[in-house]
């Protein structure tokens, strides 16, 4: 794919949508860090109704290393692999009382050294939070840029590295979220809907479903 096509297609995402924002609710940079280390295989709806009933009893690491790893447990149940992840929240709201003087780290390298926290959750905590120019791949973003073939790569690393060098500088910062919407609605992965979507015709996948 050309440098021109991509600028046209970012160019659209942004009319489309001049100011994305992620789905999963959050007022602090804790409270999407918490949100985010949530929300890996599990949906942004799941995480929200729990968070919706965690956050105005425990928003803090203090207060919900305060709450235990029991209690935890009881609002984040209904969440995939709860178990673990409650027990990665507390390890992180220790470390950030600890290390971090309760803030959460604004550098990448600082928030992997947390307990269930990944590149993925560290690039949507730097850029959301933050304002900082990361791309963050999850499936969505995965199989949107290489069907496109705005980014296509073999892993994830790859196709990251890719979009912060193909995406034009003026777009990077809510790359993330285009990419991530238009995958989650649009471009979904049993059959994309092509035939309602506004890049149809900069797209290069080569099998579009006219839906």
């Amino acid at each position: 794919m050309n440098k021109q096509k991509r600028f046209e297609i970012f160019t659209r995402l942004k009319d489309n949508n001049p100011k994305p924002e992620t789905e999963l609710k959050y007022s602090t940079p804790f409270e999407l860090l918490i949100s985010v280390l949530l929300s890996a295989q599990a949906t942004d709806v799941s995480v929200n109704k729990a968070t919706d009933k965690l956050y105005p009893v425990a928003n803090t690491p203090e207060t919900i290393k305060a709450l235990g790893l029991r209690k935890l447990k009881t609002y984040i149940k209904t969440i995939g692999l709860y178990n673990t992840k409650a027990e990665n929240v507390i390890k992180t709201c220790n470390i950030l009382i600890e290390n971090h003087n309760s803030e959460v780290p604004q550098t990448r390298d600082e928030l992997t050294t947390l307990p269930g926290v990944g590149r993925k959750t560290a690039n949507v905590v730097l850029n959301t939070a933050f304002g900082q120019p990361t791309i963050a791949v999850d499936t969505h973003i995965f199989r949107v840029s290489n069907r496109t073939k705005i980014a296509p790569g073999k892993n994830v690393d790859e196709v990251e590295n890719k979009l912060l060098k193909f995406v034009p500088d003026e777009f990077k910062l809510d790359a993330h979220h285009w990419l991530i919407l238009h995958g989650r609605y649009t471009c979904i992965a049993r059959k994309p809907r092509c035939g309602s979507c506004i890049i149809e015709d900069l797209c290069e996948f080569k099998d579009k479903i006219d839906i």
